[in-house]
């Protein structure tokens, strides 16, 4: 791919890049919704990723090609883009947020993009634009940064450049990853750090490509949900801002306080912050193999209380928690449909892997892509002019 990336940056802009990063896609491995309910959510980055090579020019003009586009030429960086040049949102938001931190902007620059991460997927190859373009744009220039806050830049981008109202999970995990770990991210701090897996353990993906008609509505719906329990806890006397906030005794003691259905989707997120905190105590104390159990009960949270899964994923999830060397399994992302994930050792091989995709076939007639990801370092750059 870096090869590949070099050839097309001579081809179209007659001269060799000054600068090569790169940067991962990830994937939730536990904390579904934790993120704006400002709990830890755990991540991890994968070797599917995304690269960006990086010169700048005199002239004060951007421009940028991919595999799937020509060259696009701008001339106001500042502008936000629209149709089949909107990709470029992602790099341009970056650009500006790094501005903002003390990149000395001068003259323009020219990029091309690679990428190895299957659309649709919910591999998130938006952040691990925003990271790569991030890491280019540092060294280019001469910023000091460090990654937690090219995280945070990057999430700045999406949120406020792209438009996108995402956490900082996808942003984290891309910026903080480290191979054979895995991520914490402490939402409401904004605090980052890693915890060992081990180098025996890969990440399936099984993607179903189905999405609820309605999937924007219901997220939507379910943050509203999040936000009335936390006023009606407070109504009964806790003092809290956010789910985060609520220990499970507490919850238990005053559940009866909450509407039925605000009940359960608070019951989600108070147990499910819980999870990751133990699967972190897991880690840290170095039983990986114990972390399995939690994630199948995340999946049965998400499915009974917060009620974000589907029928594809459920059965998936069924079928993966009866294979050979499957540590765990469960939704990943922000449901509604997508896919599943399982973490498993050395002995689920692709043979199993095509079985559990074999069997949804014969149930749905219809068949999951399935992708196998190990787990990777986050952005960094790979090649610099400079060094």
């Amino acid at each position: 791919m870096i090869e590949r990336l070099k050839e097309r940056f001579k081809s179209n802009y007659q001269a060799s890049p000054a600068v090569i990063a790169a940067a991962p896609g990830r994937v939730e491995v536990i904390g579904n919704h934790t993120d704006y309910n400002q709990g830890p959510v755990i991540g991890a980055a994968i070797d599917r990723g995304v690269v960006v090579a990086l010169r700048r020019i005199d002239e004060a003009v951007f421009r940028f090609s991919s595999a799937d586009s020509s060259v696009i030429e701008i001339s106001d960086s500042s502008q936000r883009q629209r149709g089949v040049a909107s990709w470029l949102n992602y790099p341009l938001g970056v650009y500006n947020a790094l501005i903002r931190r003390g990149l000395k902007a001068s003259g323009g620059f020219e990029m091309s993009v690679e990428s190895d991460v299957p659309s649709g997927a919910g591999l998130s190859s938006s952040a691990a634009l925003e990271l790569a373009s991030g890491k280019a744009f540092s060294e280019a220039y001469g910023l000091t940064i460090g990654l937690d806050e090219l995280a945070v830049a990057g999430r700045e981008a999406e949120n406020e450049f792209v438009g996108v109202p995402c956490g900082i999970l996808d942003q984290g995990v891309s910026a903080c990853g480290k191979a054979g770990h895995l991520v914490h991210i402490d939402c409401r701090e904004l605090k980052f750090s890693t915890m060992p897996l081990g180098d025996d353990f890969s990440i399936w993906i099984f993607n179903t490509h189905k999405k609820h008609s309605l999937v924007e509505s219901m997220y939507s719906q379910r943050h509203e949900e999040c936000r009335k329990a936390v006023e009606q806890l407070k109504s009964a006397g806790l003092e809290i801002e956010y789910l985060a906030d609520v220990t499970p005794e507490e919850f238990e003691a005053n559940k009866k306080s909450l509407d039925i259905e605000i009940a359960k989707r608070a019951e989600h997120i108070v147990y499910e912050i819980d999870r990751v905190k133990r699967v972190r105590a897991l880690l840290v104390e170095g039983k990986s193999a114990e972390v399995g159990r939690l994630l199948f009960e995340s999946h049965a949270s998400s499915r009974d209380l917060f009620e974000n899964s589907v029928e594809e994923l459920d059965y998936l999830v069924r079928i993966l928690e009866s294979m050979p060397d499957v540590v765990g399994a469960r939704l990943t992302g922000g449901g509604f449909g997508g896919a599943a994930m399982a973490l498993a050792g050395e002995a689920f091989t692709e043979t199993y892997a095509e079985s559990v995709a074999s069997a949804y076939r014969g149930y749905f007639g219809e068949t999951p892509v399935v992708i196998r990801c190990r787990i990777a370092d986050g952005a960094r750059v790979l090649e610099s002019a400079s060094k």
